[in-house]
């Protein structure tokens, strides 16, 4: 990232040179409205420079055969990021809106991740048999090819991060599209690259668009040989109509709308605080935000009592500010949607708690409603705001927590032994947690069911997104 006279401007990385765009888009700092920076807003041009860069450097270099120097470039990556974390966390507060707590978590889940895959690119497993005398079998991973890599605004460096250092370990080539909302971490994000030594120019590509132009050249281009995604369902369900040419895998983390299942025999004390930040946590956008809390009824009168006053005394304010318990959503744009939202349940079900808003500020919300139809039960808000339904039986909370067309991520509050996996075998969601909520483990998967996608990311599942499987035969020549 250069600087001009007062202010930052980033640029993208392509073939291992710093470019610029036409376009030059301000960043803005969604708590204050400050222009933080410009970026270079790139399109069609650019993306098609990261295509051709990664498919030279796939097909020219030695980068998908040397697991080596796979593992050595995301060691020295994850080291200067690592470096560099305060100046990640701070830049991430201001632009994305996040609070520091949250700002810190996201870099400091993206380092360790960085390192898992490292040393992952130096393992391998396959299989290999003689199938009768003198014929042998065995079975190699190699990386598909050419990666395309779109990852979204609410948590840019982990999410990217989570796509793109499964690919680069496995072998292949990056062309990595990044929102327009975060332009300046894309830009450090792009300096990580420019500083890794060891990634030879091509194999890893970043170019910043705050339109589409871009983004649909990697979903459709034969050049690109899989993609990941993480964003929303109906961008989802486009990117699997326009890779339909090209037969390319997919690896889609989509949309949520996640259960809080609390049970009569819930430990409210500690149940309580953790579904408040569950709703509030990056201002509810997450796609593992807890957006619907279901409660058995015996202990419903007694959560509704003491989730109104936490949620209300939520302290919303700048994301570089100490004192703020929740920070501003991306822009002013989705606060008013999500207002909107909560607005318009108010004439089919109870608002119990309505959030005020003040700009781009919008204090978290609760809606009563028993209508399983309901628009705030099975839209995704993306936004501070929950659900409140009440249930009986355990069979009625399954049917509840089943009844949208995701499945991300659920969790279940008892004190019950048995209870947790009984429930969580029958809840169609890809992560379901017990008296916790939004933990994950770079070493185990992660993924929808049903509308929430495809594919996984995260553990050796998130490696093999971007791998074949070649399949050797080997008779044995005779004497």
């Amino acid at each position: 990232m250069n600087s001009s006279a007062r202010l930052p401007h980033a640029r993208h990385y392509i073939d291992g040179a710093w470019v610029d765009s036409v376009q030059r888009s301000e960043s803005l700092n969604p708590a204050t409205g400050q222009v933080l920076g410009t970026f270079a807003d790139g399109g069609a041009e650019e993306a098609k420079a990261a295509i051709a860069a990664a498919r030279r450097a796939f097909d020219t270099t030695e980068w998908s055969r040397d697991r080596s120097a796979r593992a050595r470039a995301l060691f020295e990556m994850a080291d200067r990021l690592e470096a560099r974390r305060d100046e990640f966390i701070t830049l991430l507060a201001r632009e994305n809106g996040k609070i520091l707590g949250e700002a810190t978590f996201e870099i400091d889940l993206a380092i360790p991740k960085l390192r898992y895959y490292a040393a992952l690119a130096l393992s391998d497993h396959g299989g290999a048999a003689e199938v009768r005398p003198g014929t042998f079998s065995m079975t190699l991973r190699e990386a598909t090819g050419v990666a395309g890599v779109i990852a979204p605004w609410n948590s840019p460096v982990i999410l990217a991060v989570r796509s793109f250092a499964p690919a680069l370990a496995a072998g292949c080539t990056v062309a990595m599209k990044l929102p327009g909302q975060t332009g300046l971490i894309n830009g450090l994000i792009a300096e990580l690259v420019d500083q890794t030594a060891g990634l030879p120019a091509g194999v890893m590509n970043v170019f910043t668009e705050s339109g589409n132009d871009g983004a649909p050249l990697l979903v459709s281009s034969p050049d690109v040989d899989v993609l990941s995604y993480t964003g929303s369902t109906g961008v989802g369900r486009k990117i699997m109509e326009s890779a339909a040419s090209t037969l390319k895998p997919l690896s889609l983390e989509l949309g949520g709308k996640n259960p809080m299942i609390v049970f009569d025999d819930a430990d409210l004390d500690a149940t309580v605080p953790v579904l408040v930040k569950a709703i509030t946590t990056f201002s509810g956008q997450f796609c593992m935000a807890g957006s619907r809390i279901l409660v058995q009824r015996g202990v419903a009168d007694e959560l509704r009592r003491r989730l109104t006053p936490a949620l209300k005394a939520v302290k919303v304010g700048p994301g570089d500010d100490p004192a703020s318990e929740m920070g501003a959503m991306i822009d002013t744009h989705n606060a008013q949607r999500v207002e909107r939202m909560v607005a318009d349940a108010a004439d089919y079900a109870e608002v119990i708690v309505r959030g005020g808003r003040d700009g781009a500020f919008l204090q978290p919300s609760l809606v009563e409603v028993a209508d399983l139809s309901a628009p705030i039960v099975q839209q995704e808000a993306f936004g501070p705001v929950a659900t409140f339904e009440i249930f009986d039986t355990e069979g009625q909370a399954v049917a509840r927590a089943n009844a949208t067309e995701y499945g991300l991520a659920a969790s279940v509050w008892t004190r019950d032994v048995d209870r947790p996996l009984r429930v969580g075998r029958e809840i169609k969601a890809g992560t379901v947690w017990t008296n916790t909520w939004g933990m994950v483990h770079d070493q185990f998967e992660e993924g929808g069911f049903k509308q929430s996608g495809m594919g996984r990311l995260n553990g050796l599942r998130g490696l093999e997104e971007f791998q074949e499987t070649k399949h050797f035969i080997h008779v044995a020549p005779r004497d």
